[in-house]
């Protein structure tokens, strides 16, 4: 709006509906009027737009483009739209000319200075980021969560001898924490992704107007300092018409939830092999199988990185080919953004609860940590250590793996060694290595035990990867406390820039 209209609309008649007040009766319906309408789908952002109009306010008054017994009726108007509630707004297109025209009808026409200097689209895009960001810290703060799940639990069983597995099929033994460890780094890189997608969405578009500035001496730096935010957008078209910020949060998002996906199939699969077992609060029975555990709550989870995958799609799709400035279609994506956090954020939490309440039987776990020949690598590994080529190691222990059946015991695995080193190499394998670490070798713990290259599943090895993880963890704690605080902080310093007129 120019300042003419802005005017205009201040001089409309405050009975009516939002659309009536603030467009006048040539846009006040039709038969597309609620197919325009977001009013209710904006209750999201009620708080964050009264904080905007509060913030654009005081900045008004302070530069003098408003006066301060003006400023004083607005933000007075504003406290009372805010006690009523979203419920009791007018009718109107969104939730911003509702805002907009019951202050109006509270305080008069000089309600109607309250957009001066502003249009609608630097207002809807900063509101949407002043919620867009709190919630991407509840998401950020649900991954530290599940992080310290991971990270308990793999402590407590560094040493919980694991089957490995690659491509479904028993691969090397691990231990329970190598396993658990490698999703809190994988949660971890999660966190640092929602973590930077907070910072691309603190900046404020606020007095970007349309998408071509203002003629008022706004001051853009004071209403982003009120709103919490880090600095601003600079160029005023980018201002109203950027959502790659909403692209960047759902995209961590959706990686968050593969993140999830994975994980739940893993312990769904772990779950059925007997090795966990969920508590009962994230599992459910058969209706008619009285015998069942279903794991239930994380076939959800993992079902909601689909509704997440789908929701960056649907995002990205609406943005793709947009003209430049403000274009109705960005009503239709942030619902994608608001829908994405959302599931995302319950996700995590199910899935850290039931990681967290969740109990390994070790015993299962050892008994199966050698099936397949799954040490066959670490045998490998010992040849080589003792001069053999590897790759002619690799073969002795590949005819020895195909001469032996499923359930070899380690003697009969030493037996068909030694035969295939014979043939192989014309030699026992015993010239290579003692039967000492022949056994160790072929012992699933023992096989553990001698990967302890960092990052590797031997107990020590895991015990020094966790204490990094821990400190990362620290790390994203503090920058998540920080950000929080620094949004409080204005918050507060909003409310006594606000005290100072009312």
């Amino acid at each position: 709006m120019t300042a003419g209209e802005d005017a205009a609309d201040a001089d409309a008649d405050a009975d009516g509906d939002a659309e009536t007040v603030v467009r006048r009766d040539r846009f006040a319906g039709g038969p597309a009027r609620g197919f325009m309408s977001s009013l209710a789908a904006d209750e999201r952002i009620f708080a964050a737009d009264l904080a905007v109009d509060r913030a654009h306010t005081v900045m008004l008054a302070e530069r003098g483009i408003v006066g301060d017994d003006e400023a004083a009726a607005i933000l007075a108007g504003l406290d009372e739209v805010e006690s009523a509630g979203h419920g009791a707004l007018p009718d109107g297109e969104d939730v911003h000319e509702a805002i907009e025209s019951a202050v109006v009808a509270e305080v008069g026409p000089v309600g109607g200075k309250m957009h001066t200097a502003r249009s609608r689209n630097d207002e809807v895009a900063a509101c949407i980021r002043y919620r867009y960001r709190a919630d991407l810290l509840d998401a950020a703060e649900t991954t530290l969560a599940l992080r310290e799940a991971l990270l308990d639990a793999a402590a407590a069983h560094a040493d919980t001898v694991l089957p490995g597995f690659t491509h479904r099929q028993y691969a090397q033994p691990v231990t329970v924490g190598h396993f658990l460890s490698s999703y809190a780094g994988a949660v971890e890189r999660d966190t640092a992704r929602l973590l930077a997608a907070f910072d691309t969405t603190n900046v404020s578009p606020l007095g970007g107007a349309a998408f071509g500035g203002t003629t008022f001496d706004v001051d853009r730096e004071r209403t982003a300092a009120l709103l919490g935010f880090d600095g601003v957008v600079e160029n005023a078209t980018d201002a109203a018409s950027a959502r790659d910020f909403l692209v960047e949060g759902t995209a961590a998002l959706a990686n968050l939830t593969a993140t999830l996906s994975g994980l739940a199939t893993d312990l769904i699969e772990h779950a059925k092999d007997g090795y966990f077992d969920p508590s009962d609060d994230y599992a459910s029975t058969s209706s008619i199988m009285p015998q069942k555990v279903n794991p239930d709550t994380l076939e959800l989870a993992r079902a909601v990185a689909g509704d997440v995958s789908g929701d960056l799609t649907g995002l990205l799709t609406t943005l793709k080919g947009l003209p430049r400035a403000y274009n109705r279609d960005l009503q239709r994506a942030t619902p994608h953004a608001w829908d994405a956090v959302d599931d995302a954020t319950e996700a995590t939490e199910v899935v850290a609860g039931a990681v967290a309440t969740g109990e390994w039987d070790a015993d299962a776990c050892a008994a199966d940590a050698g099936a397949g020949f799954s040490t066959a690598t670490g045998v490998a590994d010992a040849l080589a250590a003792a001069g053999i080529p590897f790759r002619t190691a690799h073969e002795v222990v590949a005819e020895a793996a195909a001469a032996a059946p499923d359930d070899a015991d380690a003697g009969t695995l030493a037996a068909n060694l030694d035969s295939a080193a014979q043939e192989v190499l014309g030699e026992s394998l015993y010239e290579y290595v003692s039967e000492e670490t022949l056994d160790t070798a072929l012992d699933p713990a023992g096989s553990v035990a001698a990967r302890d290259s960092r990052g590797g599943p031997a107990p020590a090895a895991v015990v020094d990867s966790l204490a990094r993880m821990t400190d990362t963890y620290g790390d994203h704690e503090a920058a998540l406390a920080a950000r929080r605080d620094a949004l409080a902080t204005a918050e507060a310093g909003l409310a006594d820039a606000v005290a100072d007129y009312v």
